[in-house]
């Protein structure tokens, strides 16, 4: 590299990216290390790009059309790598989550079905709400049991139809 006097940041910095390259083109630096550069460098320029207060965000967004977005959106993304590993993980733990629900859904379903079922004992079914006959009728233990059955059935569904979002 042949050391030129600089006169002005612009020329400063392109001589360093182009030192940068000629490195890199070496071959001495692996694929994290240059990942690590990468997103060292793409941290500086998003540094340097912002706008500095809220007054200024509001203006850039205001004067913006949708073509500029899109274009600053291939940016971000070109910028960014999206890392599969992280992506994986993150799907993995919400099927994880909808799998945990619908096993509490299908468990809450058959509690409330086997409190339903089951004889209690007659301490706990001494509140009838409502009388069959003289000895049979809705007491307050098949009032909770429904809401328990109806709490599970809403657990199950909600885990199986929940909307995707991509």
């Amino acid at each position: 590299m042949k050391d030129k006097p600089v006169f002005n940041e612009a020329a400063l910095i392109d001589q360093k990216a182009d030192e940068l390259v000629a490195l890199l083109q070496k071959g001495s630096v692996d694929a994290k290390q240059a990942k690590a550069i990468q997103q060292k460098i793409n941290n500086a320029i998003d540094e340097a790009s912002l706008p500095k207060t809220i007054e200024a965000f509001k203006e850039l967004d205001t004067d913006r059309d949708r073509v500029d977005l899109l274009n600053d959106l291939e940016m971000l993304l070109s910028q960014h790598q999206l890392d599969t590993d992280v992506s994986k993980k993150y799907l993995t733990h919400e099927r994880v989550k909808k799998f945990v629900i619908i096993i509490i859904g299908i468990v809450m379903i058959t509690l409330g079905m086997a409190m339903i079922i089951m004889p209690a004992p007659p301490y706990f079914e001494m509140f009838t709400v409502f009388y069959f006959n003289d000895n049979d009728g809705v007491t307050l233990m098949d009032l909770i049991a429904l809401l328990i059955v109806f709490t599970g059935v809403y657990l199950f569904l909600s885990a199986l139809l929940k909307k995707r979002t991509a």
